[in-house]
């Protein structure tokens, strides 16, 4: 798919669908600096209880209708742009009646940009009877130019690795995907009183930024490939941690001059530095944040944790604690095929 035309095989056309994706972890960035040769390449897992849920329809009038919850109204115009977009690539220009029921929050570090454009994107297709996957609509709807992970979540879920992208029309190739431990849990921790940094300021922090060390690159490639893969492999859950809280550590400080810290919430990193001094836990923020994470190896720990950081009084009031499961699976559709 281009940004200019499309040529779409067709499949049967839904009357109505709703689609939900969940959320994603964005666990560090293997080679910001590209020192041979590709920029990039990325860690990343999706989870499960955090998502974007959207209903859609064709309209009944010759008018497009959106609509959201109060908290999310600020995604409408997103929705309305990559419905735009679409119209204008593939030539279906019927109205639309679009609801956003749920949405991941924005600019937070759980990827809800990919996944409010792959939502939008996968029911329009969905519609319109086209045959589109999610790298095409990433393609067309600008997404997935930096890292690989939300799109590949979108599609199939678990742990997964990219490459970094060699073009601006190409995505990130996935090189390695696992199934997460079932076992396993993530606390996560959200501060909706701060934003992690997204468009322009983003981009002029990324070339803000000093080079990447090839050292470091070269470390958190062999940290990644050597033991936080085989770890997942292997359901070892202590050597994972070790990986992911040291792969995360080195790209923290990388990041800390753009976003106030290794941690862009304060009280966040609060959280965290108190649950690494006293768990075996894989820790870190997902992407610019806020959102931190502790990855810890059952439910049972993970609510013991949760107990015993409030017992402390470590969990400033601006924080919400979630406790989720990694998911194996990608997004999930339904949809009510038209009369035959």
């Amino acid at each position: 798919m281009t940004q200019d035309a499309v040529s779409t095989p067709r499949t049967k056309p839904a009357s109505a669908v709703t689609v939900n994706a969940p959320g994603r972890l964005h666990l560090g960035f293997l080679d910001p600096g590209a020192s041979l040769g590709r920029r990039f390449g990325s860690l990343g897992l999706v989870v499960d209880g955090i998502s974007t849920t959207l209903d859609a329809r064709l309209s009944s009038d010759a008018e497009d209708h959106y609509t959201a919850p109060p908290y999310a109204r600020d995604e409408l115009p997103r929705i309305r742009a990559h419905i735009d977009t679409l119209k204008r690539l593939t030539g279906k220009r019927e109205a639309i009646d679009v609801r956003l029921r749920h949405a991941l929050p924005a600019h937070a570090g759980l990827g809800s940009g990919t996944q409010l454009a792959l939502t939008a994107g996968h029911a329009f297709a969905q519609l319109h009877g086209l045959a589109l996957d999610a790298t095409q609509l990433a393609l067309a709807l600008a997404r997935g130019g930096r890292s690989g992970v939300g799109v590949a979540g979108f599609e199939q879920g678990g742990l997964i690795l990219d490459g970094g992208p060699c073009s601006a029309t190409e995505l990130p190739p996935v090189l390695a995907r696992f199934a997460f431990p079932g076992e396993w849990r993530v606390l996560l921790v959200l501060d909706d009183t701060r934003t992690g940094l997204s468009g322009k300021a983003e981009r002029n922090a990324l070339a803000e930024l000093p080079p990447f060390p090839q050292s470091l690159a070269a470390h958190a490639c062999h940290l990644t490939l050597m033991q936080i893969l085989p770890a997942v492999a292997e359901h070892d859950f202590v050597p994972f941690a070790r990986g992911v809280s040291e792969l995360q550590e080195g790209v923290g400080h990388y990041f800390a001059a753009s976003q106030g810290g290794v941690y862009t919430s304060p009280a966040v990193a609060q959280v965290l530095d108190w649950i690494g001094a006293r768990y075996r836990a894989g820790i870190g923020q997902s992407s610019w944040g806020p959102t931190g994470f502790a990855i810890l190896p059952s439910h049972d720990e993970a609510a013991r944790v949760v107990a015993a950081a409030r017992a402390a009084g470590v969990v400033g009031a601006s924080l919400r604690l979630e406790i989720v499961k990694g998911r194996n699976s990608g997004a999930t559709v339904i949809h009510t095929p038209t009369a035959s």
